[in-house]
């Protein structure tokens, strides 16, 4: 296609992508294809910008915070294909008899935590807790009510009564859900 840098994966790669992150060769050939097709400078690496160019990104109210993990350890803001494929192994469903690290309901779950983490301190506020909940229902709920809710969210979740809930006290509050499902994109199956 014109000038686009092509970049191919090799067998050993694919195999290593495989192995790191559980997707199968025809699902990493589609998420290539996927993020080659974002690429719209043929670099080989995408922007913030790329990334909100997709439209269920561009929708979701909490399509910026999903974007920024994609970004976390990458200095330069620009993410490689390696990492953008490993960012999406989180939402893999597991799959029987080979399940990596990467897809664990505790890699999951973090996940789901620094959605609420904005300050990157490892602990949600109350303000934390009501931003994200703006972000979700914008001017649907009133603030006041909002408020309520995070407040009695963080009330109900702080263990150690901190003022803050920790990785630790969001996974136990959240042992019982069912994030695999609720955190799994089926369509890469």
């Amino acid at each position: 296609m014109g000038n686009r840098a092509t970049i191919v994966l090799d067998k050993s790669e694919v195999d290593e992508i495989e192995e790191e992150t559980g997707f199968t060769p025809s699902q990493i050939a589609r998420l290539y294809n996927r993020f080659t097709a974002l690429d719209k400078s043929g670099s080989g690496s995408l922007s913030r910008a790329d990334f909100l160019r997709i439209p269920e990104l561009a929708i979701n109210p909490l399509g910026d915070r999903i974007v920024h993990s994609f970004f976390k350890g990458c200095p330069d803001d620009q993410v490689n294909f390696r990492q953008f494929i490993k960012v999406l192994s989180i939402f893999r469903p597991a799959r029987r008899n080979h399940d990596p690290v990467k897809n664990t309901w505790q890699n999951k779950l973090k996940f789901a935590f620094q959605m609420y983490d904005l300050d990157e301190d490892n602990k949600v506020s109350v303000d934390e807790i009501l931003t994200v909940l703006q972000m979700m229902v914008g001017v649907n709920i009133p603030d006041d009510q909002l408020q309520s809710i995070a407040e009695r969210t963080l009330q109900e979740n702080d263990k150690d009564r901190d003022g803050f809930i920790t990785l630790e006290e969001f996974l136990t509050a959240m042992e019982t859900s069912d994030v695999d499902n609720r955190l799994s994109l089926r369509f890469l199956s």
